[in-house]
C-alpha cells in the first residue's frame, strides 16, 4: 500500500502529512518533499481518521490528537524523548531538562533538544509544548511564533 500525502490549510500554515495506512510518519509546515517519502506514495484530499483529528483539534477538542497513531526513525534515545513529549498535558509544557529525565536521562539535556529538532511529526508529538527553563519559549523549527500560537490556543499562553 502507498504511502498517503494530504495538506491542509490551518490557522498556521498549510500542514502537510504522510501516513503508512492510519499511522501518521510525517508532518510539517514546510513541503510536501521535506516529508521524505521512500516508497511510493498517493495524494490525497485527507487521510481517514488523521486529518479529521487534526481539524478537530484546530476547532478546538485539544485532546483531539492523542488519538493519532505515529512512528518515525531516530535514535534510542530520540524515541524516548518523542514518547515522552506525546505525555505532556494539553496545556503544560516541560523544560528541556523535564524532557530528558522523563526521557530516561537526566543529563541528556542537549540530546532532549536534539530529539526536538529532528521530530518528523510536528504538532502531534509535541515538541511546541518544550520550553526554557525559565519559561522563555526557546526555539522552534517554524518559528516563535508559530509556537506561540500553538501555546496559546492550548490554554498555556
Amino acid at each position: 500500500m502507498p504511502y498517503l500525502i494530504s495538506s491542509h490549510k490551518t490557522p498556521i500554515g498549510v500542514l502537510n502529512l504522510l501516513a503508512d495506512d492510519q499511522i501518521l510518519i510525517g508532518a510539517n509546515l514546510s513541503t510536501v518533499a521535506a516529508l521524505a517519502a521512500d516508497k511510493d506514495s498517493k495524494t490525497v484530499k485527507s487521510i481517514p481518521v488523521i486529518s479529521e483529528l487534526i481539524q478537530d483539534y484546530f476547532d478546538g477538542d485539544l485532546t483531539a490528537l492523542n488519538g493519532i497513531q505515529v512512528r518515525q526513525s531516530g535514535a534510542t534515545f530520540s524515541q524516548s524523548a518523542w514518547k515522552a513529549m506525546r505525555r505532556i498535558t494539553v496545556g503544560k509544557t516541560w523544560t528541556y531538562s523535564e524532557l530528558a529525565a522523563k526521557a530516561g536521562s537526566p543529563n541528556a539535556v542537549r540530546a532532549a533538544g536534539t530529539a526536538c529538532a529532528n521530530n518528523a511529526i510536528m504538532l502531534i508529538v509535541p515538541c511546541h509544548r518544550i520550553v526554557k527553563t525559565g519559561g522563555a519559549l526557546g526555539n522552534y523549527a517554524y518559528g516563535v511564533e508559530k509556537k506561540r500560537w500553538l501555546l496559546t490556543h492550548e490554554g498555556f499562553l
